[in-house]
């Protein structure tokens, strides 16, 4: 789930795929989720990324609460600007099984 540069509101799509999501989830009480979060930035800016990301994983945690999805469910890790290609603002969401 892609972010805008800088920011770390949720967006209407990525509501959207996360109401889809907690309706899966709500039917699978045992299945386990890995929030991992990243942020664009240099390498100068590591702690601001890594800030930012963690309040992108602590959003969309928070809203998957908000429909019902405990958070012992859900682990989340916040990695800031080490990623891979230019994807960079965006949280994946990995499913962890039972």
């Amino acid at each position: 789930m892609g972010f805008s540069a800088g920011a770390a509101d949720l967006s209407e799509a990525a509501k959207h795929e996360l109401d889809e999501l907690a309706k899966s989830l709500g039917t699978d009480e045992q299945q386990r989720l890995q929030l991992i979060a990243y942020a664009g930035g240099s390498v100068d800016d590591a702690n601001q990324a890594r800030r930012l990301s963690l309040s992108r994983a602590l959003n969309v945690r928070a809203y998957l609460i908000d429909r019902g999805i405990r958070n012992t469910r859900m682990d989340v890790r916040a990695l800031g600007n080490r990623s891979e290609g230019n994807a960079a603002d965006r949280v994946e969401i990995v499913f962890l099984g039972k």
